[in-house]
């Protein structure tokens, strides 16, 4: 059967989904978590990894933490983006204050920053806060 391999952002179990599903409240097939929230889902890095390795759709990460102001601001605007992309990109936060050794292993050197990962590799980031149109266009650039 074809379709889109996606990580469930909740329990981690590889789902396989068709295309035609993806926007249409598609379900893991162990926890019944949505594949496709439509908002931002944070992660943590185990689940994070597996995704990036393993996900058939663009997973774009928000790196941040709690006391950053440009993060706390964007966090909205992420959230929007997350829902305008619904189908064609999953985001996801990872809150570099809970998980430090996550920053570290991403080279995240400034937040918040967005990592975009595709085909199990990162193919572009960008450091700063954006607004959901900006997100959205640098998602889909």
């Amino acid at each position: 059967m074809a379709g889109k391999k996606l990580t469930c952002l909740q329990c981690g179990q590889l789902n396989r989904v068709p295309e035609e599903r993806l926007s249409a409240g598609a379900k893991c097939g162990t926890c019944g978590a949505p594949l496709m929230p439509g908002k931002a889902i944070e992660v943590d890095p185990a689940i994070l990894a597996k995704a990036a390795r393993n996900d058939d759709l663009p997973l774009v990460a928000d790196f941040w933490a709690p006391w950053c102001g440009p993060c706390r601001m964007m966090a909205p605007e992420f959230s929007k983006a997350a829902k305008t992309l619904n189908g064609q990109a999953r985001l996801v936060k990872l809150n570099t204050e809970d998980h430090q050794a996550a920053g570290a292993k991403y080279g995240i050197r400034g937040i918040p920053t967005m990592v975009a990962f595709s085909g199990g590799r990162e193919v572009k980031r960008q450091s700063g806060a954006m607004r959901e149109g900006q997100i959205v266009g640098w998602v889909k650039g």
